[in-house]
């Protein structure tokens, strides 16, 4: 359906339910890149890991990706170092890759909680030249599919 689909991941079961549309809406030997930014703290000293990335979940997240070049997709893994907004970050990688779709998942916040605490979904939203799919948390089954 899409030749190039983003497909913003943190590792959280968010971005799990986002992966299973992904999967769905690139069916057709579309490109699929999984993007995860380590948001960074600036300071005199240089940037500061906002929360540091726990290794196993950037295996998990390699796994993910080698997982889906294996079931046939052109699948890769651009990991980045965001200064800024990861929502911004990512949605500037979606422009220099040309992507026809944005996918990430979300964890449900309020919108007053998500604009407090950052949701990269909710920036997305308004920083992308692309079109957004925001995937709830709940949703395990591909869309017009049956939700568990």
């Amino acid at each position: 359906m899409f030749e190039r689909i983003i497909w913003a991941t943190d590792g959280s079961p968010g971005a799990d339910a986002a992966l299973t549309q992904v999967k769905r809406l690139a069916a057709d030997g579309g490109r699929i890149v999984a993007v995860h930014c380590t948001q960074l703290l600036t300071g005199r000293a240089g940037g500061y890991p906002a929360d540091p990335d726990d290794p196993e979940m950037l295996e998990k997240i390699r796994a993910q990706v080698a997982e889906l070049q294996e079931a046939g997709y052109r699948a890769t893994l651009d990991t980045h170092r965001a200064y800024s907004s990861v929502g911004d970050t990512v949605a500037a990688i979606a422009d220099g890759e040309e992507a026809d779709l944005i996918v990430c998942g979300t964890r449900g916040l309020t919108a007053l909680a998500g604009a407090l605490g950052g949701s990269v979904s909710h920036r997305l939203l308004h920083s992308a030249h692309a079109p957004v799919l925001v995937v709830p948390e709940g949703v395990r089954e591909p869309l017009g599919g049956a939700r568990t």
